[in-house]
């Protein structure tokens, strides 16, 4: 049990987190001589007696900084006035750092470095202008999303400009927004306040409609269906089991791989079959259009459903669906971690342990058995369906993300490639706390 008048043991507030995240997100964006001596600092929870000399706080702050920048100016707008004196003193902590001017100056920049960034202009507006909303976007909020994960969805869709632009506003009005699950119609270029305020207004809410995103799964849609509408979970689960009645051809281990994503609105009477019959018949209908026999189904669904796990974007994946391709052509075992942690349910990660990728009993471990995966290992949407369909041209038997960010992936023919490749992931992964956090 922590002790919450002790500051080194009590749980951070969300104002308080938030600020830390913000000095660490001013920290990157130091010129390279003062990012050197940031680099040196210890992490959060080191031992003051491991600590370097560097960190210790000064004993005298830097005159003019308390004037310049109060505790009750914590959050302003994104659009500030700066003072010509409160420019000049940013200025001049700014000259110190690049001439690495040691304890004082680390300690100003930790302290103030984003009210630096704000009153040089280096940091721009969080947030779009009023009148600036146009068009549609339609954003989903999952049971258990946290502030942070609705700021990025929303980001994602368009309705946002940063993805943290909404979780700072909820942190500057102190409110965590009491949102609702469920899917909501909004506007593309919003301010943060206009978003909150519309996904607060129930007529944003659209009533039975649900967004199944590519590359989810199967359960995970008859859980945002049975979350969105009066049909019972288990009910979709028991239909779901019998999938042949569906059209779904035998040779499936399940329905995983044959309900389209997309945005459905579904009837106030809709039973658990109606339901998955729709998603259903709408994969068919996708699938006829991209000129897919109804005996190829099977073997293109598994294809893609492969493809857009392994993707980092939709430019890559006819490049990676080659791979695969050309991997089954060589009697070369496909070696995917995502069908293996799919197998395993481990369906939240790509990563895989040792254990994992030798167990023979998983029928989806591509590390052990031969050929593609015994069935599809997720929904794939249009643009991974077209991929297996026509893969690209390229002798390419091997790719590794370089940046999982980005998603920026390196295609190799030779092994000797792919091992620079692999390497200069690690490398990555080691470059930034920040980036290790994608690598575990």
């Amino acid at each position: 049990m922590s002790d919450p008048s002790n500051p080194d043991e009590r749980e951070l507030t969300r104002r308080e987190r938030r600020e830390q995240e913000l000095a660490a997100e001013a920290r990157r964006k130091l010129p390279s001589a003062a990012a050197h001596e940031v680099a040196s600092a210890a992490r959060p929870g080191q031992p003051a007696a491991e600590r370097p000399a560097a960190q210790a706080v000064p004993e005298h702050r830097p005159a003019g900084l308390e004037d310049l920048f109060t505790p009750e100016n914590e959050h302003r707008p994104a659009k500030r006035r700066t003072s010509r004196a409160g420019c000049l003193i940013a200025g001049i902590i700014v000259l110190a750092l690049l001439a690495g001017a040691g304890a004082g100056a680390l300690w100003a920049w930790n302290t103030y470095g984003e009210r630096i960034s704000e009153a040089l202009g280096w940091d721009g507006p969080h947030d779009y202008e009023e009148g600036e909303a146009t068009g549609e976007a339609t954003v989903t909020i999952a049971e258990g999303d946290t502030g942070q994960a609705i700021s990025k969805t929303l980001h994602d869709a368009g309705v946002t400009l940063e993805e943290d632009s909404f979780y700072r506003h909820l942190i500057e009005i102190d409110d965590d927004g009491g949102l609702q699950p469920g899917v909501y119609r909004l506007q593309q270029k919003m301010t943060s306040a206009a978003a909150l305020a519309a996904l607060q207004d129930p007529a944003s809410r659209l009533e039975n409609t649900v967004l199944i995103t590519e590359g989810s799964f199967a359960a995970d849609a008859l859980a945002n269906i049975a979350e969105v509408t009066d049909i019972p979970l288990e009910d979709l689960q028991a239909a779901a089991d019998d999938y042949t009645r569906f059209g779904v051809p035998a040779e499936a281990p399940s329905i995983e791989g044959f309900l389209f994503p997309a945005t459905y609105t579904f009837d106030p009477d809709a039973t658990a079959d109606d339901v998955i019959q729709q998603l259903v018949d709408e994969m068919f209908e996708r699938l006829d259009a991209q000129g897919v026999a109804p005996e190829n189904r099977f073997e293109i669904l598994t294809m893609a459903a492969l493809v857009q796990r392994e993707s980092g974007g939709e430019a890559d994946m006819p490049k990676i669906a080659r791979v695969f391709a050309n991997r089954v052509d060589e009697g070369m075992l496909l070696q995917s971690d995502a069908t293996v942690a799919y197998g395993a349910d481990s369906t939240h990660t790509v990563w895989t342990t040792d254990e994992q990728r030798a167990d023979a009993a998983n029928p989806y471990n591509t590390y052990v058995h031969e050929g593609m995966p015994v069935g599809p290992i997720g929904l794939p949407g249009e643009a991974a369906i077209a991929a297996a369909i026509s893969p690209a041209d390229g002798d390419w038997l091997y790719f590794v993300p370089v940046n999982l960010e980005t998603g920026e992936t390196v295609f190799s023919s030779t092994l000797q490639e792919h091992e620079a490749a692999v390497a200069r992931l690690q490398e990555w992964c080691r470059a930034s706390e920040e980036n290790a956090v994608y690598c575990e």
